[in-house]
């Protein structure tokens, strides 16, 4: 199971290299659980990483509009991200989420064939209106994505597991799988929850808050510490 760790700016993504995560994922909270970043700060970012370490860029909690998001991921692509998360936020059902990520990955793959494509939805969808959890494993599927992730919208306390129980999570990694795909699966998660996602089959773990002093995602700071003692915790599983 890899440890995707998100880091908001050059310091936060050094303590992230030298804590040993497995993909660096650049985003910005103000605008969002999946905000986006600016794309110079992408390609600082890819700069001071190491090249076996992948990057990874969110694109934003994005609107039903598939031209603009198909042009922010070639933004992206371009600043350097080998990940490409988007997250379907204001498509409201199958067919919308399909549009926007069918016309995402027509944008990345036809650029650069081995970039990774995340469809992105949300545990508490409801809550926001967005295409349901359980149409996401599909809309990767039929849309020649690379992973299907599940998040959560709202930031507010409450992690992925407040929404989807273990056998649910289970299931959404095991549809995924079906299809011949890797899932991804984030949301506030906590220390103590990551061995049930590790058993369950998860091939990456997103994590910010439990990665910063205090737990705080958004007053605390990555610390190298946190991530090496997440890093060592998801090892010590195999």
């Amino acid at each position: 199971m890899l440890l995707l760790i998100s880091p908001i700016n050059n310091e936060e993504a050094l303590e992230s290299i030298e804590g040993g995560a497995d993909i660096v994922d650049v985003k910005n909270p103000k605008e969002g659980s999946l905000g986006a970043n600016f794309p110079w700060v992408i390609s600082e970012i890819r700069k001071m990483t190491p090249d076996d370490m992948l990057v990874s860029a969110t694109l934003g909690d994005v609107p039903y509009k598939p031209g603009t998001v198909s042009l922010a991921a070639m933004g992206a692509l371009t600043s350097g991200a080998d990940y490409i998360k988007v997250g379907l936020y204001g498509t409201s059902n199958y067919d919308e989420a399909l549009e926007v990520m069918t016309n995402v990955v027509k944008t990345v793959k036809s650029n650069n064939p081995n970039a990774t494509v995340v469809a992105s939805g949300y545990g508490d969808a409801h809550r926001v209106g967005a295409v349901s959890p359980w149409d996401i494993p599909k809309v990767a599927k039929e849309s020649g994505s690379d992973l299907a992730m599940l998040d959560t919208a709202v930031k507010d306390g409450k992690t992925l597991f407040d929404y989807l129980n273990i056998d649910d999570l289970k299931k959404f990694v095991e549809e995924t799988h079906s299809y011949g795909l890797k899932s991804a699966l984030a949301g506030s998660v906590k220390k103590e929850q990551l061995k049930p996602l590790y058993d369950i089959g998860c091939d990456v773990v997103g994590v910010r808050g439990a990665a910063c002093t205090g737990g705080d995602r958004n007053n605390g700071k990555i610390s190298r510490t946190a991530v090496a003692e997440l890093k060592e915790l998801v090892n010590s599983f195999d």
